[in-house]
């Protein structure tokens, strides 16, 4: 039996999807991969920034990420290339995505710092981007990961690193 094969990114940020915040109890309720799963198969709605910055994260396992995107003219600075904000941000995501997968029911995480590299300027004639993160290490308190930015031909244009905070999701109270 054949798999499908995988759409290309410009396919893939045309389709119908539901973007919104999803409540921590449900969140809560599922291990990160399974929630991060969810999102890429699109049962979970996907973040409101993938849509404002035209981007998807389109690949999880345990500790690994995948997002891509297309950069284009509307994410120019004033000196002709894209912002540096948008690499940032893509990489910023597959950092979080990739230590999301590791955490148990009821653990969440926040970014403690973020190190970014631009390697290459990215303009709109880049073509298609990805972001890969991968978890470095994972612990009962912190997390440690790295991202790489690279363009079709596999050109790294940027690099990061991350650590996060892990604790457990503050859930409502009851009334």
């Amino acid at each position: 039996m054949n798999a499908a094969a995988p759409k290309d990114i410009a396919a893939l940020l045309k389709e119908e999807r539901t973007y919104d915040v999803v409540p921590p109890q449900v969140m809560a309720s599922m291990t990160g991969l399974e929630f991060m799963q969810a999102v890429v198969d699109g049962k979970m709605p996907a973040p409101p920034i993938t849509r404002a910055m035209e981007f998807l994260v389109t690949k999880v396992e345990k500790g690994y990420a995948l997002a891509e995107a297309i950069p284009s003219f509307d994410y120019y600075n004033p000196i002709g290339t894209v912002h540096g904000g948008y690499a940032a941000t893509l990489m910023d995501t597959v950092l979080g995505v990739s230590v999301h997968t590791m955490m148990d029911k009821g653990q969440g995480y926040t970014t403690l710092e973020f190190k970014i590299s631009f390697i290459k300027a990215i303009t709109k004639d880049t073509g298609p981007v990805r972001a890969e993160g991968r978890v470095l290490s994972a612990g009962r308190r912190a997390a440690t990961a790295e991202a790489h930015l690279r363009d079709a031909s596999g050109k790294l244009l940027a690099h990061a690193t991350t650590t996060c905070l892990v604790f457990e999701i503050p859930l409502p109270k009851a009334a």
